[in-house]
């Protein structure tokens, strides 16, 4: 069976990272014998049949893969630290592109060094630039959010970084 149409199902309960607003859900199988490798695997999954999320899996010293469950998706679903949810899943092979709109492309062609620095951040990053830039529901707010933007990346700052 081709890997880009394995797909997996199962339940698990909602694990607390160390007392944080952070969970996780451990995959119950072996990555190697799945996915033929130990390290990070780029997923798809879909939670509760509700929930999408694309991220990765990976072994963080917990003796298996883990598969974060971010605040957005447990509060779409209505679930916390504790519940079990099922979790159907597929290694995802697609490209991973972020949409960057026209303006935000503009004002990082003005702005050379924090362009360069824009493109060798991960995909995950560049999302969540342009997610803070493009979910403003005010015009001024999305200005406000475009210099800010460029400030930080000429500091070499992620998305996150204060």
């Amino acid at each position: 069976m081709a890997a880009s149409s394995l797909k997996i199902s199962f339940t698990s309960p909602i694990i607390q990272h160390q007392g944080m607003n952070a969970g996780y859900v451990e995959f119950p199988f072996s990555a190697e014998e799945v996915f033929g490798t130990r390290g990070m695997v780029k997923i798809k999954a879909l939670f509760d049949g509700k929930a999408e999320y694309r991220g990765v899996m990976s072994n963080m010293g917990t003796g298996c893969h883990i598969l974060i469950m971010t605040q957005e998706v447990r509060r779409k679903l209505g679930k916390s630290f504790g519940d079990s949810v099922l979790v159907e899943l597929e290694h995802d092979l697609e490209k991973r592109e972020v949409i960057i709109p026209e303006d935000v492309r503009n004002l990082l062609i003005e702005y050379p060094e924090a362009q360069a620095f824009f493109e060798i951040l991960s995909y995950t990053h560049r999302k969540e630039y342009i997610n803070w830039i493009t979910s403003a529901k005010r015009e001024e707010t999305r200005t406000k959010h475009m210099v800010e933007f460029i400030e930080k990346l000429l500091k070499k700052k992620k998305a996150d970084q204060k």
